[in-house]
């Protein structure tokens, strides 16, 4: 216990109901910590929760395409030769890596 980072202890007592509402709260955000949450919003008051669900996909997207690229330049350093179907599932990739940064772009805006 001497080598904890938070050695001063803090308790309140909550009613049933606060309980449940703390831990719906706690359940909206996505967490189970409740030390962590509690300290937060006893600090700041409030927490922001970031949605990435749109970034993720578009990094995704992003990295589909890259291992493509690299599969093609591997193929074209060893024979010498590209093919068509090549370049225009190239071409797919970036307009579906555009859509996503379009539709990113909207749903900021």
């Amino acid at each position: 216990m001497a080598d904890r980072t938070r050695p001063i202890r803090i308790e309140f007592c909550v009613t049933e109901q606060e309980k449940e509402l703390i831990e719906s709260k706690m359940a909206q955000l996505g967490t189970r910590n409740m030390g962590a949450y509690l300290r937060k919003m006893a600090i700041d008051g409030y927490i922001i929760k970031v949605d990435y669900t749109e970034q993720k996909k578009l990094a995704a997207a992003v990295s589909r395409t890259a291992a493509n690229i690299n599969h093609i330049c591997r193929r074209i350093n060893q024979t010498g030769h590209f093919y068509e179907d090549d370049i225009v599932e190239l071409k797919a990739k970036q307009r579906e890596i555009w859509e996503l940064f379009k539709q990113s772009q909207r749903a900021e805006l």
